[in-house]
């Protein structure tokens, strides 16, 4: 938009936009006090106000005599140092506001023609200043955002660095501690000690050792899922064995809360598929261990299913206090505590038992290392109502193994070849 230098236009403008400079000399006084002064601005905020209109009508005036509304930039730039535009504040409705005063004022302090003269000349820089700024704000605005995800990764690195560091340091002395439990339990035997109450600790310090090696099992899976070396080791797999898997697997623990789960077959829970049936059921076994955990004693869970072109859609389904939408997401994410901790109860299965709250990102992370997706729906958290949580495990039809070193060793062809072969 700016005049070629050395041609008579660009002289005309020039001339022209010469007198609108004197223009805005004269009424200078009056917009930088329409700008400034405002009812009940402390005295403070008016001098601000002053120095700010002061800024404005310089930048204005070299603005106004290139025709090029990037001359505001001194004003745009002092502007953001001193204002906090992520807390919704935006530079298009202040220099509108200085606009207005200069309209007002120029319609106030000079001749008709000489107002008419100055607006003409400003009217195009204002649509620029509006584009110019609008671009400002965007950039401003996105680089805030790569900030706050850069900060966001650098956190989330540090989890996971945390929790791997963490599971490695945790295993030696828990090896200590297993070895030494064995070595005292063969020496009570040894001695031929069979008090009760020596038995009922020796048993608690094996359960308490299995449940930590447990946690510290999880937090090396999590580990390998976030650097994404975890390893899968695909085999025959059939759907409904896994779920009469999960069923005794809880049958236990049901029973002594008085709880009923329920485990529908559906058609195409028999065809043989091939997956990582160790690790499908370590996911099942957590997304169904959730649903126990948040359902009150006396509650029901129901695991269904279908088989569509291509996934199997397995469903999880309870009647317990929910989730709200807000954490729908943030439960499948690592540390990420939910509600308030202190009030969970202890036990792993018990009605809101605590943990570590890494088994649902365990889940997720194994689903989506097969191709597949989880995600729940819930109508929101209510421990009185219990809207209850549904759980979608969508998981691929793998017919084929999708490793060639797989695919030889079941390859019922080969195993024929082979068998000929050694006859």
């Amino acid at each position: 938009m700016k005049g070629a230098p050395g041609t008579f236009f660009h002289e005309v403008v020039y001339t022209i936009t010469m007198s609108v400079g004197d223009l805005l000399n004269q009424v200078q006084k009056e917009i930088i006090t329409s700008y400034a002064v405002r009812d009940s601005d402390p005295q403070e905020t008016i001098k601000i106000r002053e120095q700010q209109a002061e800024l404005f009508l310089r930048c204005l005036r070299n603005a106004v005599t290139k025709n090029d509304a990037r001359e505001l930039s001194p004003f745009i730039q002092d502007w953001y140092e001193n204002h906090s535009p992520e807390k919704g504040e935006s530079l298009i409705g202040e220099i509108s506001t200085l606009f207005d005063s200069v309209y007002k004022c120029s319609q106030a302090g000079l001749e008709r023609e000489n107002s008419e003269r100055l607006l003409a000349a400003l009217f195009p820089l204002i649509s620029q200043s509006y584009e110019y700024i609008n671009q400002q704000e965007f950039d401003q605005l996105l680089q805030q955002m790569k900030d706050k995800q850069a900060a966001l990764e650098k956190l989330d690195k540090s989890k996971s660095d945390f929790i791997s560091i963490a599971a490695h340091e945790l295993k030696t002395p828990l090896t200590l501690l297993e070895g030494y439990t064995s070595m005292l339990r063969d020496i009570i035997e040894q001695k031929q000690i069979f008090d009760q109450h020596v038995f009922l600790l020796m048993d608690g310090m094996d359960s308490g050792s299995r449940r930590l090696r447990e946690i510290i099992n999880d937090m090396i899976d999590v580990s390998l899922i976030d650097n994404e070396m975890l390893s899968l080791k695909f085999q025959p797999t059939w759907i409904y064995k896994l779920l009469d898997k999960v069923e005794l697997e809880f049958a236990d623990v049901v029973n002594s809360r008085k709880m009923t789960l329920t485990i529908n077959r559906f058609k195409g829970d028999d065809q043989l598929n091939y997956y990582d049936g160790e690790r499908i059921f370590q996911a099942f076994s957590n997304v169904v261990s959730n649903a126990i955990k948040y359902t009150p004693d006396g509650g029901k869970v129901v695991i269904d299913g279908r088989k569509l072109d291509d996934y199997y859609e397995l469903l999880v389904i309870d009647n317990g206090i929910g989730v709200d939408p807000i954490n729908q997401t943030k439960i499948f994410s690592k540390l990420e505590p939910i509600g308030d901790i202190s009030l969970h109860s202890s036990g792993k299965t018990k009605f809101k038992g605590g943990g570590p709250g890494l088994g649902l990102p365990i889940a997720k992370g194994i689903i989506e290392a097969h191709g597949g997706r989880i995600w729940v729906e819930s109508e929101g958290y209510d421990e009185d109502t219990c809207p209850g949580s549904t759980f979608h495990l969508m998981l691929p039809l793998l017919t084929h193994p999708p490793e060639q070193a797989a695919e030889i060793l079941f390859n019922p062809q080969f195993i024929h070849k082979s068998s000929s072969n050694s006859t």
